[in-house]
């Protein structure tokens, strides 16, 4: 397609670990070096770290409980004069607007804006009556949309459930070669290394199944050992586990982008044992990228992900002692975890940016069709000045 200029709204903290974010940053990244020209507005947690040039701090977030989770959001009348005027400052073509039907910058730049507007819907979430409270003020905002995207079939659900309507399926893109030509450190392989990445204090991650797997694992295979990634407070965990078994956890924090790919590399075994509120499975992929067995609950975003246990393994949801058993038969069995992994590095291909980016800018180039260029609408509604 012709080289555009794209505004991309973030409604969630850029530099808060998230799926959303990582999607948002590859895709930026992606187009940039396609040659179009790129800003993504976004909340910024911490001042002091540096963001990429092309993203434009739009203030801190606040936490908000969300879907099961702890959404960092910006919300306001700040926040919206902020977005009119980068709106108006853009010249854009195009606006692609993730998570417009919450409260955050994302509606509020739909809210301000006409023109060419794509919305992408992550969120899956079961109808609930809170919906129909504030329902007839997100459904002109969402009709506004020239576009809409699904990252998966649950979050398309999600969408006509609540909106009454449709969505074309685009699922998370990854950059699959940086997860295939990682390199292995010695520090996060086996043998018999398992994997576990996330914000692991929030429950629904699922880390607590996973350590009350750990005892039973450990007495099949002695030398496991099981390592977490990501941020959070580890002593919670640690004190509640058998001191015999705490030399088997290693806490590793926060990764940066190469030390996480080399992470998912390098593990015989990596588990995401969430307990719900997911739609897609970013993790997922990229570990199946790089060419590692992959062990997740049973939920419905991950039996998708998965194909129903042909490229990855699946266990009860929220079962540790069947995600015990399900460890433990991969660690035995060198042969079906290596044809597994082989499986999921095929499966994975279907999600490069190559071809996820592609299908995108189709989605771009239905909407800029009438050549409109977007503007600041004459009527916001919210936080107008009359």
């Amino acid at each position: 397609m012709k080289k555009i200029r794209i505004g991309m709204v973030c409604p969630y903290g850029w530099d808060t670990p998230g799926g959303v974010q990582t999607h948002m940053k590859d895709l930026a990244e992606y187009l940039i070096s396609e040659g179009h020209y790129v800003s993504v507005l976004a909340p910024v947690s911490d001042d002091s770290i540096r963001v990429e040039d092309y993203v434009v701090n739009a203030g801190k977030p606040i936490s908000i409980p969300v879907n099961g989770s702890v959404a960092r959001v910006l919300f306001g009348p700040l926040a919206s004069s902020r977005a009119k005027q980068w709106i108006a400052a853009g010249d854009f073509d195009l606006l692609h607007l993730h998570e417009p039907a919450i409260p955050s910058l994302s509606l509020l730049a739909c809210s301000a804006a006409e023109g060419p507007i794509v919305g992408t819907f992550h969120v899956s979430t079961p109808k609930k009556k809170a919906i129909y409270a504030i329902g007839p003020i997100l459904e002109p905002i969402v009709e506004k949309l020239t576009a809409r995207i699904a990252v998966s079939e649950l979050a398309r659900s999600t969408l006509k459930a609540h909106f009454d309507t449709d969505a074309v399926v685009i699922p998370n893109g990854i950059d699959g070669q940086k997860y295939a030509n990682a390199k292995v450190n010695p520090e996060y392989s086996g043998p018999n290394s398992i994997g576990f990445m996330g914000r692991f204090e929030e429950p629904r991650k699922g880390l607590q199944v996973l350590i009350d797997s750990l005892a039973i694992v450990a007495r099949f295979i002695p030398n496991v050992k099981y390592l977490i990634a990501g941020p959070g407070d580890s002593e919670e965990f640690l004190k509640q586990l058998n001191p015999q078994l705490q030399s088997r956890i290693e806490f590793l924090g926060r990764l940066s982008d190469q030390e996480k790919e080399s992470f998912l590399k390098s593990v015989d075994v990596y588990v995401a044992p969430n307990t719900g509120g997911e739609s897609f499975g970013i993790i997922l992929t990229e570990a199946l990228s790089a060419g590692t067995a992959v062990v997740a609950s049973d939920i419905p975003a991950f039996k998708a992900v998965l194909e129903n246990g042909e490229v990855g393994a699946l266990f009860k949801n929220q079962d540790s002692a069947d995600l015990a058993k399900v460890i433990v038969g991969l660690l035995r069995d060198d042969e079906r975890r290596k044809k597994l992994a082989n499986n999921g590095k095929l499966s994975a291909q279907k999600y490069d940016w190559q071809v996820i980016a592609e299908q995108i800018e189709s989605v771009y180039e239905m909407a800029i069709a009438g050549g409109q260029r977007v503007t600041l609408s004459s009527e916001n509604r919210f936080w107008s000045r009359r």
